[in-house]
């Protein structure tokens, strides 16, 4: 039976490992203060009822309770989850005072008690608890009820003898890893309540108060934001308890991992980026931050509704294509062909002939009469020296040719029949290209004319009478077509 008590006091210690309640963010806890012990439950005599033989007189702490008025207990324990925690708890202490059932002996009480001294016997006690807290079910954050079971072993004076450790306590938390505790445990004797023939307590069944701090460690914070790693969704970034110990730097309301911009105050709507304008974009995606506009513009305005945003409008308050930088193309000749594809803007003109007129009969007619009164120094490809009339026919040639700048003409030159057929070619050529010079001199565009020269071969009259060759020798202008022939 000795052996199975000392087995079965084993076993209990092996279970349990403590004798505090922490939680899963400090699973470790150690706790240390005084402790009182009780030996009046083990004196009752057997006629009396259970439990007024051993639960009468619980506090009569200046008559019975045994303290040792210095730090007289230390406890260590762990967490497991569920409310449950395990550990272990060493004591001393001097009995002094220790109670037992004399009803002959001199000074006992109503009840039969005395109370004596064993001899200063030396206690030491150590103990394995599973114990439950409360806390987490009434979901107080400084009251901490709690129940536990375990199992110790005890030297009392010269005995020792194992103990099974029914209990309960109470501690108050004055932050969330330091409290004050206490707890008492009945430590009932495997050995039954034992005295030796001089009566003196041998392994007797006792009541132990203990009241101390307790301090809860071992959660890791990272960061050191106040929430601990495993509950901290950026353990390694101080944060904020609302949002799971992630930051919020701009304080938006968005964590930081999730705002696209985590420096400036914005709106959960655009992820947290702001908006100045209102209108819906962000500003890091707003071409135009401070005026609202559309987000087809990158929240530029368009006050023309041409699809073109105000700050690249060049029109911005008249609708216009972008082709013409936002505005609208204009017809000032009004020939119903846009200025833009209008030869001529400023005379009418049709779309065949790209807005210009057309090459009138009576404009070629004045062309010839100012054309063939042109004349030349004899024999040569100068302008006849002293000849007033022919400076005046070129520039009302001019004038004819700049109503039609996208007309092409041809300026060609003929001879008499005086002098060989190979130099009245090269005069011929020579005085066209004279007359072709002195126009684009004056400004007529050179892609608008072509010179030639025909020499002798084309004849308006016999060059058999003076007059004849007169009418022969002569300069004439002919319409063409148009210079963008083959390039429309």
């Amino acid at each position: 039976m000795k052996h199975l008590n000392k087995l079965l006091v084993a076993v209990m210690m092996v279970m349990g490992l403590a004798s505090h309640a922490q939680d899963s963010n400090n699973p470790w806890a150690i706790s240390f203060g005084v402790n009182a012990v009780d030996t009046r439950t083990s004196a009752s005599p057997e006629h009396v009822d259970f439990f007024p033989a051993h639960f009468s007189q619980p506090f009569a702490v200046k008559d019975n309770w045994n303290i040792l008025p210095s730090l007289s207990y230390i406890g260590v324990s762990r967490y497991v989850g569920s409310g449950f925690s395990v550990g272990l708890q060493g004591s001393v202490n001097k009995i002094d005072k220790y109670v037992r059932f004399a009803p002959n002996a001199a000074g006992h009480d109503a009840r039969g008690m005395i109370v004596e001294n064993p001899g200063d016997l030396m206690y030491y006690g150590i103990d394995a608890t599973i114990k439950y807290s409360f806390q987490e079910l009434i979901k107080s954050k400084v009251i901490d009820p709690s129940l536990s079971v375990g199992g110790g072993y005890v030297f009392f004076g010269d005995s020792s003898y194992g103990t099974v450790n029914p209990g309960a306590g109470l501690t108050f938390w004055f932050t969330d890893a330091i409290g004050l505790e206490l707890a008492t445990k009945y430590k009932w004797s495997v050995s039954g309540d034992r005295e030796d023939a001089a009566g003196v307590p041998d392994a007797p069944s006792h009541f132990q108060h203990t009241a101390g701090l307790i301090f809860k460690f071992g959660g890791k914070d990272t960061d050191g934001d106040g929430i601990y790693d495993k509950d901290d969704a950026c353990p390694d970034v101080a944060g904020l308890k609302q949002f799971n110990g992630c930051p919020d730097t701009d304080g938006d309301g968005i964590v930081d991992a999730s705002d696209a911009c985590p420096d400036v105050f914005g709106l959960a709507a655009l992820n947290g980026c702001p908006d100045t304008d209102g209108d819906g974009i962000a500003d890091k995606d707003d071409a135009c931050p401070d005026v609202a506009g559309l987000a087809a513009l990158k929240g530029c305005p368009d006050a023309d509704g041409d699809g073109i945003a105000d700050k690249d409008d060049k029109c911005p308050t008249v609708a216009g294509p972008k082709e013409n930088g936002g505005c609208p193309f204009l017809d000032a000749d009004k020939d119903g062909v846009l200025d833009k594809d209008d030869d001529c803007p400023t005379v009418a003109g049709p779309a065949s002939n790209r807005g210009c007129p057309e090459v009138t009969s009576e404009a070629l007619e004045d062309l010839k009469v100012q054309a063939r009164a042109i004349y030349f120094n004899s024999g040569k490809a100068t302008f006849k020296t002293g000849d007033k009339e022919t400076p005046a026919r070129l520039d009302a040639i001019k004038e004819i040719l700049k109503n039609y700048p996208n007309a092409k003409f041809s300026i060609e030159g003929h001879t008499d029949s005086d002098g060989s057929d190979k130099l009245n070619q090269k005069l011929s050529e020579d005085r066209a290209a004279a007359v072709m010079n002195a126009l684009i001199e004056r400004g007529v565009n050179v892609d608008n004319l072509v010179s030639k020269g025909f020499g002798e071969s084309q004849p308006v009259a016999s060059n058999k009478t003076p007059a004849g060759k007169a009418q022969n020798r002569r300069t004439e202008i002919k319409h063409i077509g148009s210079k963008y022939e083959g390039k429309l």
